[in-house]
């Protein structure tokens, strides 16, 4: 029987050191910052005479940068190593939200939450490889506790920008400001330089990567899902209208499934049925819940909206190993090739949603969003040999290898 990686034990992952708590800690603000907007879009829209298209922007403007960052992170943190990486993505993300929490108007705020991207990018593609680095207990207690961190913050980010949008829109960036600059001083305080790699990263290897027809499958699978992925998170909010009070409930409510089904529940589905079958299962069930949370009345889509964090948590664990274990790429460089596709779709589904409504009507953004999802599902049924790979015998090689890696989920 497997340890319980909870456990108390020297294999636990509730045992360690203070840089991994550090990185940890500083990953649930930065993860928190993706849905920390969620439930002030309504609030921000009105404060700056801005309509639902052009405040679906900041999540656009994020993702774009985010992408073509993928490209960087790794080239940089080659070079100057994992620590220094960290606290320079930390330091713009400082800069960029406290900006944020000044702007006049939603351009300028679309601008500086395109900075707080590229910072975010480089701390988060960085932050599994240290705590990889540091942890005790191995890579998979590792691994488990940047999940962990990420439904956290995932959960908690809606939560802070209710509690502090509520007295203004402006409050939730400078409360994020905060929390990173504490982050910056804890890396700077427990966390020891990273060894480099032993082979610097190119900006092309990434894009060279994706050659290998399993890992361009995961990518285009998740290109699909992710549209799906953020058209719940950036636009539900808009269908919902609620208070920033509810709209943090609800979606702090989806942010705990997600963290339960990414850490706890698909590790067990995978198990017993295998990746591929719970990532197509996965994906037509989400297909499904977001077309009725379309057509459904209020009670329905706050219901909907909820439930979809579980089938987002199975998806997000899937993708994970299946981008860093079915091709022979170090799981850095294949890694920032996956997402460097997938992010992509994160930054088109804010814009295009509430684009969509204004042609059409209210449920027709969510039957395109449903559509999206079960073409990820057709991806992984028609390409299910190329992503079937025996993980295992890559592993000796990507342990050795790993020097920076993942933004994966």
């Amino acid at each position: 029987m497997a340890a319980d990686p909870f456990d108390a034990g020297a294999g636990s992952i509730l045992r360690q050191p203070k840089a991994v708590w550090a990185t940890a800690g500083a990953s649930v603000v930065a993860f928190m910052g993706i849905g920390l907007v969620d439930p002030i879009l309504p609030s921000i829209a009105q404060g700056l005479s801005a309509t639902p298209s052009q405040v679906s922007l900041l999540f656009t403007s994020y993702f774009l940068i985010t992408a073509f960052a993928m490209l960087v992170t790794g080239f940089v943190s080659s070079r100057v190593g994992g620590r220094k990486t960290l606290l320079l993505g930390l330091a713009f993300v400082v800069v960029f939200a406290g900006l944020a929490g000044t702007s006049g108007s939603v351009g300028e705020l679309v601008g500086f939450r395109a900075g707080w991207g590229l910072g975010n990018a480089l701390f988060v593609s960085t932050a599994l490889a240290v705590i990889v680095g540091a942890a005790a207990g191995g890579s998979a207690a590792a691994i488990l506790l940047y999940e962990s961190a990420l439904g956290l913050g995932m959960a908690c980010g809606p939560l802070l920008g209710a509690l502090l949008g509520n007295a203004s829109w402006r409050y939730p960036f400078f409360g994020t400001a905060f929390l990173m600059a504490v982050g910056f001083l804890c890396i700077t305080l427990f966390l020891k330089e990273q060894p480099r790699p032993a082979r610097k990263t190119s900006l092309l290897d990434p894009v060279r990567a994706l050659g290998h027809g399993g890992l361009a499958s995961a990518a285009v699978s998740a290109f699909f899902y992710n549209y799906t992925f953020f058209t719940v998170l950036a636009f539900t909010p808009f269908v919902l209208n609620m208070t920033p009070y509810k709209s943090g409930a609800v979606f702090f409510a989806w942010g705990v499934l997600l963290a339960v089904f990414s850490v706890i529940v698909a590790p067990r589905l995978q198990q017993r049925f295998g990746s591929l079958k719970v990532l197509g299962g996965s994906l037509v069930l989400l297909a499904a819940d977001v077309v009725v949370l379309g057509y459904g009345d209020h009670t329905t889509a706050v219901v909907c909206t909820i439930l979809s964090g579980a089938f987002i948590g199975v998806n997000n664990t899937v993708y994970t190993e299946l981008a860093l274990g079915v091709s022979d790429a170090p799981r850095p460089v294949a890694s920032a090739g996956y997402n460097f596709v997938r992010w992509f779709a994160a930054a088109a589904a804010p814009y295009f949603a509430p684009e969509i409504e204004e042609w059409t009507d209210l449920h027709v953004p969510f039957v395109v969003a449903g559509g999206t999802a079960v073409a990820g599902a057709l991806v992984v049924l028609l390409r299910r040999d190329a992503l079937t790979h025996e993980a295992e015998e890559l592993e000796p090689r990507h342990a050795a290898e790993d020097g920076v890696t993942v933004f994966a989920n």
